[in-house]
């Protein structure tokens, strides 16, 4: 079979593989799309810490199951699934009080461990995520769907709550659409119009450019210069945590989903004058994705707007040059293994 690999930064490879056999409790799957996320991209730039050389890429993606054991899940071959990429030890501390999305050994696929760019591939049956009949296109998008909806998650949020995103990005903008299902008034902010432009598209009450004169003046007009119940970082930037704490109200909630990869400087008196409370949010648990394939059926919520691009997985060095060059015009860009073109 064909695979993906990552040799070296900014070198990316069509590798044969021999197929992948499944062993006991695992089940075979042949790969229908696979997205590029912001990790894949620091892989190939070289800007990835955890990543190692040579690695197969890839932790979002959708896939038909070819084999699969007895399972309670229903589970069974034909059947269209997403999986849980972070792979946890168990046995370490994190593990044992249940925070497996913050195991120790956190394994990532993709990252620490190979990922699923590939035309096939082994998975643990209790990771496999059942589809409810949803596309193997809108299936790929439940990961990163996932990241924003487990940070959304992490504090409480009222209906009537103002709430500002800091990066409109897919996390930032999945992170708004998790948001909006609360009953929250929603700010995203960036500096590229194209992605607040769609960010409103998928609910944002306001938007606002930074990276524009007066914008901190356009914020305190929506909160009434009260400030927000709620802000979430989105990007990892250090400026964006900064303005997060100058936006917050008394009392608020901060969230930090962006990976930084910099040092941020303040004097941390800022978060006892307004007793702010700070949630870190890292990956997200299986019930994450099962309540968002849930809700994603329901509501009809049209997923496929998220998607910017598609490519053959033979051309994914096309894909990731236009990722790496993005004007921000891109959200999510899908790599194409087995996937139907017209579903």
């Amino acid at each position: 079979m064909k695979a993906i690999a990552i040799p070296e930064p900014y070198k990316i490879d069509i590798i044969d593989m021999p197929m992948p056999e499944a062993k006991a409790g695992e089940a075979l799957l042949q790969v229908l799309f696979c997205g590029i996320c912001g990790a894949d991209v620091a892989s190939f730039t070289g800007n990835q810490p955890f990543t190692t050389y040579p690695r197969i890429p890839g932790h979002e993606f959708s896939a038909r199951i070819v084999s699969v054991p007895k399972n309670d899940k229903g589970l069974k071959a034909g059947d269209v699934i997403t999986c849980n990429p972070y792979f946890n030890c168990g046995t370490c501390y994190a593990c044992r009080k249940g925070l497996v999305n913050a195991c120790e050994d956190n394994q990532t696929m993709g990252v620490q461990r190979d990922g699923a760019y590939r035309e096939f591939i082994t998975m643990p049956v209790e990771r496999l995520i059942p589809g409810h009949g949803m596309s193997g296109r809108r299936l790929a998008l439940i990961e990163p769907f996932a990241i924003g909806q487990h940070a959304i998650s992490r504090c409480e949020i009222h209906e009537g709550d103002r709430l500002v995103i800091m990066g409109a990005g897919p996390i930032g903008t999945f992170a708004l659409m998790a948001a909006k299902a609360k009953g929250a008034e929603v700010t995203i902010c960036d500096l590229l119009d194209g992605r607040l432009e769609n960010a409103k598209s998928f609910g944002a009450d306001h938007t606002v450019n930074t990276g524009k004169d007066g914008w901190q003046e356009q914020l305190a007009q929506f909160t009434g210069g009260r400030g927000f119940d709620v802000c979430v970082e989105a990007c990892g930037r250090p400026e964006a945590f900064l303005n997060c704490i100058d936006q917050a109200c008394q009392g608020a909630n901060i969230i930090l989903i962006g990976n930084g990869k910099k040092e941020t400087t303040f004097v941390h008196s800022i978060l006892l004058k307004k007793e702010l409370n700070v949630f870190g949010s890292r990956n997200a648990f299986t019930r994450d994705f099962d309540s968002l394939i849930a809700m994603v059926s329901e509501s009809g919520l049209p997923l496929e707007k998220m998607i910017s691009a598609e490519y053959d997985y033979p051309d994914a060095a096309k894909a990731f040059d236009a990722l790496v060059h993005n004007d921000g015009s891109l959200e999510k860009v899908l790599l194409r293994f087995a996937g139907d073109r017209n579903g």
